[in-house]
């Protein structure tokens, strides 16, 4: 089985910390799919563009993808977000 590392624990609770500073800044948030995929869409966009950066591509759209690890955060606190809602619904059901 594999160990849970200090990187791990230490990634989570980035990701925890963004999922809470997102209800304390938008409140709890409960969206049908569509709107959902256009939000982490839009996240995945910065997490490209900050990607593009160190390899020298500049893009075309002024962003604020300017730090690859805080954008990779954000998407992964979105996914979160999005399991929240979708096992929230199937424990309803």
């Amino acid at each position: 089985m594999e160990q849970v590392t200090e990187l791990m624990n230490d990634i989570n609770r980035a990701v925890l910390a963004e999922r809470i500073s997102q209800n304390e800044k938008w409140g709890v948030q409960r969206h049908h799919m569509g709107a959902w995929l256009a939000i982490l869409a839009e996240e995945f966009g910065e997490v490209s563009q900050a990607m593009q950066g160190p390899l020298g591509l500049t893009s075309m759209k002024e962003t604020d993808a300017d730090d690859l690890y805080k954008e990779l955060i954000q998407v992964a606190a979105v996914a979160s977000a999005i399991a929240e809602q979708v096992k929230e619904s199937k424990i309803n059901m």
